[in-house]
């Protein structure tokens, strides 16, 4: 993909060939994509959701759209309800699911539909260990990443998990879009460092955007 010059004057990055960070695409959006956090948390507010093996993770989560995704005892996936409340996932903001589209389009994705946003929220000392995003019917689709709040760390390793991985700094306003032949690619967040971000306070949001359910 060409490099192109977005909000903040940095280029967009490839990271290999299906994949790119997009420097500060959010950044005209990121009131109402924060905004949007807050209406979504009063619906449906944030947890620590336990993995499979029974520990509970340092990231607080959430979802909107028609699907939400889920972990537990039981395994990860997909589901309309959310468990805590038995009541559909709040509905996904309309400056969420155009900044996506648009974002994945600049991507080399376009026509990209999401029904599902996950929505984390990082907190000091908070990470992703390095993994797939392979709960979705359709791998054709793209993953659309969107970064708001204190900066951190993206890992963006190879096909197995025990691949090299790449450490790709990440500003308030950045979006990542991955799909093709780097779609099943492992990747994760470093643990957050301290601090404070004008728009978000001590911590970082990130979103991302699936189509669960093709």
């Amino acid at each position: 993909m060409q490099a192109e010059l977005f909000a903040d004057d940095r280029p967009a990055i490839a990271l290999a060939p299906g994949a790119v960070v997009l420097p500060g695409f959010a950044l005209g959006e990121a009131d109402a994509l924060i905004e949007g956090i807050a209406g979504i948390a009063l619906e449906a507010p944030f947890r620590r959701m336990e993995t499979p093996g029974g520990r509970q993770m340092s990231v607080a989560m959430t979802s909107a759209g028609p699907l939400g995704w889920t972990s537990g005892r039981r395994g990860y996936g997909y589901a309309a309800t959310d468990p805590a409340s038995g009541r559909p996932w709040p509905a996904m903001p309309p400056a969420f699911s155009a900044l996506a589209m648009r974002a994945a389009a600049a991507g080399g994705f376009a026509g990209f539909v999401p029904d599902s946003c996950l929505v984390n929220r990082y907190e000091a000392g908070a990470r992703m260990a390095l993994h797939q995003d392979r709960d979705e019917r359709d791998m054709g689709q793209p993953i659309v990443s969107v970064s708001l709040g204190l900066p951190a760390t993206f890992l963006w390793g190879g096909a197995a998990r025990s691949n090299p991985a790449a450490r790709v700094p990440l500003r308030h306003g950045d979006v990542v879009v991955w799909g093709g032949p780097a779609r099943l690619t492992f990747h994760g967040i470093a643990p957050l460092k301290a601090g404070a971000h004008p728009a978000t306070g001590e911590c970082r949001y990130n979103l991302t955007f699936r189509v669960a359910d093709a």
